[in-house]
Protein backbone atom coordinates (compact mmCIF):
# COMPACT_ATOMS: atom_id res chain seq x y z
CA UNK A 1 0.00 0.00 0.00
CA UNK A 2 0.95 3.28 -0.57
CA UNK A 3 1.29 5.83 2.18
CA UNK A 4 0.55 9.78 2.16
CA UNK A 5 3.10 10.48 5.57
CA UNK A 6 2.27 14.04 5.81
CA UNK A 7 -0.70 15.81 6.70
CA UNK A 8 -2.34 17.71 9.19
CA UNK A 9 -5.93 17.46 11.04
CA UNK A 10 -7.50 20.34 12.88
CA UNK A 11 -4.91 18.97 15.68
CA UNK A 12 -2.61 21.33 13.50
CA UNK A 13 -2.61 25.03 14.44
CA UNK A 14 -3.03 25.85 10.29
CA UNK A 15 -6.15 22.96 9.36
CA UNK A 16 -9.03 22.78 9.76
CA UNK A 17 -9.46 19.48 8.47
CA UNK A 18 -11.27 16.60 10.37
CA UNK A 19 -9.50 13.12 10.26
CA UNK A 20 -12.84 11.53 8.70
CA UNK A 21 -12.58 13.47 6.01
CA UNK A 22 -8.54 12.83 5.30
CA UNK A 23 -9.61 9.37 5.74
CA UNK A 24 -12.41 9.27 3.34
CA UNK A 25 -10.17 10.69 0.49
CA UNK A 26 -7.37 7.62 1.38
CA UNK A 27 -10.07 5.33 1.08
CA UNK A 28 -11.24 6.45 -1.80
CA UNK A 29 -7.76 6.48 -3.36
CA UNK A 30 -7.18 3.50 -1.36
CA UNK A 31 -3.67 4.80 0.29
CA UNK A 32 -3.14 4.82 3.74
CA UNK A 33 -1.90 7.99 6.05
CA UNK A 34 -0.27 9.28 7.95
CA UNK A 35 -1.15 12.17 10.59
CA UNK A 36 1.55 14.47 11.35
CA UNK A 37 0.55 17.70 13.90
CA UNK A 38 2.84 20.43 13.59
CA UNK A 39 4.88 20.94 17.22
CA UNK A 40 6.76 23.91 16.71
CA UNK A 41 7.83 25.72 20.34
CA UNK A 42 8.76 28.94 20.89
CA UNK A 43 6.67 30.23 17.61
CA UNK A 44 6.95 33.76 17.33
CA UNK A 45 3.21 34.95 16.82
CA UNK A 46 -0.04 34.66 18.00
CA UNK A 47 -0.46 31.27 16.49
CA UNK A 48 0.25 28.69 18.79
CA UNK A 49 1.60 25.59 17.00
CA UNK A 50 1.56 23.03 19.78
CA UNK A 51 -1.50 20.53 20.28
CA UNK A 52 -2.60 18.08 23.01
CA UNK A 53 -0.88 14.92 23.10
CA UNK A 54 -2.78 12.94 25.28
CA UNK A 55 -5.92 14.02 23.39
CA UNK A 56 -4.49 13.31 20.17
CA UNK A 57 -3.63 9.60 20.71
CA UNK A 58 -6.80 9.39 23.09
CA UNK A 59 -9.42 10.76 19.52
CA UNK A 60 -7.38 9.00 17.19
CA UNK A 61 -6.24 5.77 18.61
CA UNK A 62 -9.73 3.56 17.72
CA UNK A 63 -8.44 4.54 14.11
CA UNK A 64 -4.62 3.39 14.29
CA UNK A 65 -4.50 0.53 12.03
CA UNK A 66 -2.42 -1.17 9.32
CA UNK A 67 -3.61 1.83 6.75
CA UNK A 68 -4.03 4.58 9.53
CA UNK A 69 -0.41 5.69 11.41
CA UNK A 70 -0.18 8.67 13.92
CA UNK A 71 3.15 11.21 13.47
CA UNK A 72 4.22 13.95 14.29
CA UNK A 73 6.11 17.14 12.23
CA UNK A 74 8.63 18.86 14.80
CA UNK A 75 10.03 22.59 13.72
CA UNK A 76 13.57 21.77 14.40
CA UNK A 77 15.52 24.62 16.23
CA UNK A 78 18.55 24.43 18.56
CA UNK A 79 17.26 25.92 21.32
CA UNK A 80 13.92 23.82 21.22
CA UNK A 81 15.99 20.57 21.12
CA UNK A 82 15.71 19.08 25.01
CA UNK A 83 11.68 20.08 25.25
CA UNK A 84 11.05 18.60 21.55
CA UNK A 85 13.14 15.17 22.92
CA UNK A 86 11.32 15.19 25.78
CA UNK A 87 7.98 14.62 23.65
CA UNK A 88 9.29 12.34 21.26
CA UNK A 89 10.41 10.04 24.02
CA UNK A 90 6.99 10.28 26.56
CA UNK A 91 4.65 9.57 23.46
CA UNK A 92 4.15 6.57 21.16
CA UNK A 93 4.41 8.11 17.48
CA UNK A 94 4.92 5.92 14.65
CA UNK A 95 6.74 9.06 12.45
CA UNK A 96 8.67 12.34 13.42
CA UNK A 97 9.53 14.44 10.67
CA UNK A 98 12.02 16.99 11.29
CA UNK A 99 11.38 20.47 9.46
CA UNK A 100 13.10 23.64 9.17
CA UNK A 101 10.17 26.48 9.28
CA UNK A 102 11.85 29.23 11.29
CA UNK A 103 15.35 30.80 10.64
CA UNK A 104 16.92 33.51 12.95
CA UNK A 105 13.55 33.63 15.30
CA UNK A 106 11.16 34.34 11.94
CA UNK A 107 9.15 31.66 10.04
CA UNK A 108 10.07 31.61 6.50
CA UNK A 109 6.54 31.41 5.28
CA UNK A 110 6.64 35.71 5.88
CA UNK A 111 7.41 37.71 2.91
CA UNK A 112 10.10 40.00 5.63
CA UNK A 113 12.29 37.01 5.84
CA UNK A 114 13.01 37.78 1.76
CA UNK A 115 12.67 41.72 1.61
CA UNK A 116 15.80 43.76 0.78
CA UNK A 117 17.75 40.62 1.01
CA UNK A 118 19.90 38.07 -1.88
CA UNK A 119 18.66 34.61 -2.89
CA UNK A 120 22.52 33.46 -1.83
CA UNK A 121 22.39 34.56 1.55
CA UNK A 122 18.74 33.75 2.70
CA UNK A 123 18.74 30.14 1.20
CA UNK A 124 22.56 29.85 2.59
CA UNK A 125 21.21 31.00 6.23
CA UNK A 126 17.85 28.10 5.62
CA UNK A 127 20.57 25.40 5.01
CA UNK A 128 23.04 26.31 7.71
CA UNK A 129 20.02 26.14 10.56
CA UNK A 130 19.35 22.90 8.99
CA UNK A 131 22.60 21.53 9.01
CA UNK A 132 22.82 22.75 12.65
CA UNK A 133 19.69 20.78 14.07
CA UNK A 134 20.30 17.48 11.91
CA UNK A 135 23.85 17.18 13.90
CA UNK A 136 21.90 17.19 17.03
CA UNK A 137 18.21 16.15 16.58
CA UNK A 138 18.72 12.22 16.64
CA UNK A 139 15.35 11.61 17.57
CA UNK A 140 13.57 11.70 14.20
CA UNK A 141 12.78 9.79 11.30
CA UNK A 142 13.12 11.54 7.97
CA UNK A 143 14.11 15.09 6.88
CA UNK A 144 10.81 16.62 5.76
CA UNK A 145 10.59 19.10 2.45
CA UNK A 146 14.10 20.17 2.13
CA UNK A 147 12.85 22.25 -0.17
CA UNK A 148 10.44 24.08 1.97
CA UNK A 149 12.02 27.61 1.09
CA UNK A 150 11.28 27.27 -2.38
CA UNK A 151 7.40 27.29 -1.59
CA UNK A 152 7.86 31.19 -0.32
CA UNK A 153 10.75 32.75 -1.53
CA UNK A 154 10.28 36.01 -3.12
CA UNK A 155 13.02 35.54 -6.29
CA UNK A 156 12.41 35.31 -10.01
CA UNK A 157 13.67 31.81 -9.36
CA UNK A 158 12.88 30.28 -6.07
CA UNK A 159 13.78 27.09 -6.81
CA UNK A 160 16.68 25.38 -5.15
CA UNK A 161 19.70 25.03 -7.68
CA UNK A 162 21.87 21.67 -6.34
CA UNK A 163 25.15 23.66 -8.09
CA UNK A 164 24.03 26.98 -6.86
CA UNK A 165 24.54 25.20 -3.08
CA UNK A 166 26.04 22.22 -3.62
CA UNK A 167 28.66 22.66 -0.44
CA UNK A 168 25.80 22.93 1.88
CA UNK A 169 23.75 20.09 0.53
CA UNK A 170 26.42 17.94 0.10
CA UNK A 171 26.89 17.69 4.19
CA UNK A 172 23.03 17.95 5.18
CA UNK A 173 22.44 14.88 2.60
CA UNK A 174 25.60 12.77 3.96
CA UNK A 175 24.55 13.46 8.10
CA UNK A 176 21.10 12.44 6.89
CA UNK A 177 22.77 9.19 4.90
CA UNK A 178 24.81 8.86 8.57
CA UNK A 179 22.16 8.66 10.73
CA UNK A 180 19.59 6.32 8.70
CA UNK A 181 17.07 8.86 8.18
CA UNK A 182 14.68 8.93 5.22
CA UNK A 183 14.25 11.83 3.02
CA UNK A 184 10.88 13.22 2.49
CA UNK A 185 9.34 13.44 -1.45
CA UNK A 186 7.20 16.81 -0.56
CA UNK A 187 4.74 16.64 -3.15
CA UNK A 188 3.03 19.38 -2.33
CA UNK A 189 4.71 21.23 -5.23
CA UNK A 190 5.31 17.92 -7.69
CA UNK A 191 2.27 19.23 -9.95
CA UNK A 192 5.11 21.66 -11.22
CA UNK A 193 8.20 19.66 -13.60
CA UNK A 194 10.46 22.58 -13.02
CA UNK A 195 10.13 21.85 -9.36
CA UNK A 196 11.17 17.80 -9.84
CA UNK A 197 13.59 18.77 -12.23
CA UNK A 198 15.48 21.00 -10.01
CA UNK A 199 15.12 18.18 -6.93
CA UNK A 200 15.88 15.33 -8.96
CA UNK A 201 20.24 16.23 -9.02
CA UNK A 202 19.22 16.44 -4.95
CA UNK A 203 17.73 13.15 -4.47
CA UNK A 204 20.16 11.29 -6.37
CA UNK A 205 23.03 12.82 -4.23
CA UNK A 206 21.23 11.39 -1.39
CA UNK A 207 21.48 7.94 -2.76
CA UNK A 208 25.07 8.71 -4.10
CA UNK A 209 25.59 9.46 -0.35
CA UNK A 210 24.80 6.15 0.99
CA UNK A 211 21.04 7.39 1.52
CA UNK A 212 18.40 4.34 1.09
CA UNK A 213 14.92 5.24 2.13
CA UNK A 214 12.45 8.38 1.22
CA UNK A 215 9.12 9.00 2.39
CA UNK A 216 6.18 10.47 0.49
CA UNK A 217 3.86 13.58 1.42
CA UNK A 218 1.37 15.46 0.23
CA UNK A 219 1.28 18.22 3.53
CA UNK A 220 -2.50 18.07 2.93
CA UNK A 221 -4.07 20.39 5.60
CA UNK A 222 -7.18 20.16 2.76
CA UNK A 223 -9.40 17.21 1.87
CA UNK A 224 -8.31 17.77 -1.87
CA UNK A 225 -4.72 17.10 -1.08
CA UNK A 226 -4.95 14.23 0.26
CA UNK A 227 -2.34 12.03 -1.63
CA UNK A 228 -1.53 14.75 -4.20
CA UNK A 229 1.13 13.24 -6.98
CA UNK A 230 2.14 10.10 -5.02
CA UNK A 231 2.53 8.38 -8.38
CA UNK A 232 4.68 10.97 -9.05
CA UNK A 233 6.35 10.83 -5.99
CA UNK A 234 6.84 6.91 -6.91
CA UNK A 235 8.52 6.83 -10.50
CA UNK A 236 10.55 10.39 -9.04
CA UNK A 237 12.00 7.82 -6.39
CA UNK A 238 12.58 4.59 -8.91
CA UNK A 239 14.74 7.61 -10.94
CA UNK A 240 16.63 8.08 -7.81
CA UNK A 241 17.41 4.47 -7.15
CA UNK A 242 14.98 5.13 -3.74
CA UNK A 243 13.32 3.13 -1.93
CA UNK A 244 9.69 4.59 -0.91
CA UNK A 245 8.89 3.62 2.44
CA UNK A 246 6.32 5.11 5.13
CA UNK A 247 6.57 4.59 9.67
CA UNK A 248 4.98 2.34 12.16
CA UNK A 249 6.16 2.37 15.61
CA UNK A 250 9.49 4.17 14.53
CA UNK A 251 10.30 1.62 11.94
CA UNK A 252 10.60 1.89 8.22
CA UNK A 253 8.24 -0.46 6.76
CA UNK A 254 8.75 -1.03 2.44
CA UNK A 255 5.66 0.34 0.44
CA UNK A 256 4.43 -1.99 -2.04
CA UNK A 257 2.51 -0.90 -4.73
Amino acid sequence: MIFDSHLHTDFSADSTMLFEEAKREANKQKIGIVTTEHLDYNYPDLADFTFDFDEYFKKYKRYRGNDVKLGIEIGMRPECLEALKKVIIQYPFDYVIGSIHMVGNIDIYYDIFYQGREKEKVYNEYFDAMLKCLKVYDFIDSLGHIDYIARYGKYVDPEIHYHEFKEQIDVVLQIAADKGLAMEINTRRFGDKKVIDALMPIYKQFKASGGEFVTFGSDAHTPQAVGNYLTTANSFAKECGLQPVYFSSRKPIIMLE
